[in-house]
């Protein structure tokens, strides 16, 4: 970044190469839109080329474009575009799981999206993002103690929205069969 920042331009493509994936993996997971998501990849690399003088050295960059990142979404929401509703589908189920696994993926990420933004978020960056603590918490502007706190309430909040839609797959496979289905959680 440093060489970006110093007018080497055309080294920003080694930066594209190294973080697009993790970043369109965060918008995907918090938009759960494909295409907003490559347009908010693109918008970031955009604004990290026209806001390179704003880059301190020392600052570590993956926090610095997460920032731009987080602006990033907020503006394309502001702007009157908002999020999709939530999918059937994760963003990208991987294609060698079972389907009680694709299915346990499914209600994952719908109970992850049900969440209030601000915990979805902190999440993504904890877990999926695997920022740490400390990279949150500068990025947040809070102490790291406080992005414990958060991670734990937020994690806590999902676990009983995803036992929430677990225990209505559960009453509708009973519906389905007219009797004690057991739950897919129950054969494993």
């Amino acid at each position: 970044m440093l060489q970006v920042r110093n007018g080497e331009v055309d080294r920003l493509g080694v930066l594209f190469d190294r973080y697009q994936t993790p970043l369109y993996n965060f918008y995907t997971k918090m938009t759960q839109d494909r295409g907003v998501s490559e347009d908010l990849v693109q918008d970031v690399f955009l604004r990290i080329l026209r806001y390179r003088q704003t880059y301190r050295p020392g600052t570590a960059f993956r926090t610095w474009m997460y920032q731009i990142a987080r602006n990033a979404r907020l503006d394309h929401v502001r702007k009157g575009r908002p999020e999709v509703e939530l999918s059937a589908e994760p963003a990208a189920a991987p294609a060698g799981d079972s389907a009680q696994q694709r299915q346990e993926a499914a209600m994952l990420q719908n109970a992850l999206m049900q969440l209030p933004e601000d915990k979805r978020e902190i999440l993504i960056l904890s877990r999926f993002q695997e920022l740490k603590y400390e990279e949150i918490a500068r990025l947040l502007n809070c102490e790291v103690g406080a992005v414990k706190v958060r991670v734990h309430r937020a994690l806590q909040q999902l676990r009983e929205v995803y036992q929430q839609l677990e225990r209505g797959a559960g009453a509708k496979q009973q519906d389905r069969t007219g009797g004690n289905f057991p739950s897919a959680r129950a054969w494993q």
